[in-house]
């Protein structure tokens, strides 16, 4: 018996076991250790960043309202994105698609689920935000080209005009842009043909400043707000009276009021100079009733309502502003910048409790 064979014999068959067992205990150890080290990316919504969407439904790019939005997000129109140092709500509107209400232009908007009346209002609004994007085309002699709404206050009932739009605009080639804010009257009779904005500068230039020709733009504002810029609003209705106040580093702290009740715009002699040659040279001469929004309903809305549009200019040249639109296809738009773009990082809202369900104003424009 060669006893030195067998051991060899046996050395090698417990050393063939040895490594098939080491290399399937350490093919286990690495699958593990993919396993444990796989990260799992948690999806981030806009509830997470701002919860207060109890109080809104969402209108998107695309016309719909989709109510609701805790826990919801949609990848063309309404999501979140980090840059680095905080978390952001976007809101993104195309110059051209399917609008909400009568509209002509397209928003990814919040609009308060209860509206309050003036005169008893109690109600307020905050928000921080930056806007990153405004359109690349429209006619620059259009007031409204290159401009975004990113605040508002809304009437529900009658006309369903608007006491408050706050508005950022930057030209092509500008670093900055302008922040201003509108008052639009309530027309007094049944015709709302005539009404019109008084526009207010708060950073930069008004609603008034538009380019000599297509495209030529005017001198850019020295005090203006570049894109990326953060500011932020504060809108506050209480007894009648509607007060704002913003907000940016380096820049003035500016605050305003305006009477929603009672009316400085109830003769044709109280026309402005401004509204003289923007509005009433196209016909848009009307004067506002003397309670001004008293006894109607009204409420917040916040986002990105895209105030460039395809439209000629012949139709309206301070709202029509003949921009590409890709007859509609988002994708061609997004990509080539023309559409708005709005990020909030903090917001708030204190709601009345005179407010009540302003769900007839969703049933009328869905």
């Amino acid at each position: 018996m060669n006893t030195k064979n067998i051991s060899t014999g046996s050395t090698l068959v417990m050393l063939s076991f040895f490594i098939i067992f080491n290399s399937c205990n350490n093919a286990t150890k690495n699958e593990a250790k993919e396993v444990t080290t796989e990260k799992v990316t948690k999806t981030v919504y806009a509830s997470d960043v701002i919860p207060f969407f109890d109080d809104w439904k969402l209108i998107l790019g695309d016309g719909s309202n989709v109510g609701i939005v805790n826990n919801f997000e949609n990848k063309d129109f309404f999501y979140t994105a980090n840059d680095g140092k905080n978390d952001w709500i976007v809101f993104k509107a195309p110059n051209g698609g399917d609008t909400h209400g009568t509209s002509n232009n397209t928003r990814t908007e919040l609009a308060q689920i209860k509206k309050w009346y003036p005169k008893a209002a109690n109600d307020k609004l905050t928000a921080t935000l930056k806007v990153m994007n405004v359109s690349a085309t429209g006619d620059a002699r259009v007031a409204a080209s290159h401009a975004v709404v990113v605040g508002q206050i809304h009437s529900a009932d009658k006309h369903e005009n608007e006491p408050l739009k706050i508005f950022y605009k930057k030209f092509p080639g500008h670093t900055k842009g302008s922040v201003f804010w509108h008052y639009e009257i309530n027309t007094a009779g049944d015709d709302n043909s005539g009404r019109w904005d008084y526009s207010t500068a708060v950073w930069g230039n008004d609603f008034s400043v538009v380019g000599l020709e297509e495209n030529t733009y005017p001198e850019e504002p020295k005090d203006g707000i570049a894109l990326g810029e953060e500011f932020s609003y504060e809108i506050e209705v209480r007894d009648g009276i509607m007060n704002l106040k913003f907000t940016s580093k380096d820049h003035e702290t500016r605050t305003f009021t305006k009477n929603l009740i009672e009316s400085e715009y109830t003769t044709a002699a109280d026309i402005p100079e401004q509204t003289q040659k923007l509005f009433v040279v196209i016909g848009q001469n009307g004067v506002e009733r003397e309670a001004a929004y008293t006894g109607e309903g009204c409420f917040f809305k916040l986002g990105a309502y895209n105030q460039t549009n395809g439209k000629s200019p012949e139709l309206n040249k301070n709202w029509c502003s003949g921009a590409e639109t890709h007859g509609g296809d988002i994708e061609k738009q997004y990509a080539d910048g023309n559409y708005a773009e709005v990020w909030f990082k903090t917001g708030s809202i204190t709601v009345s409790d005179a407010a009540v369900s302003n769900e007839e104003y969703f049933t009328k424009n869905d």
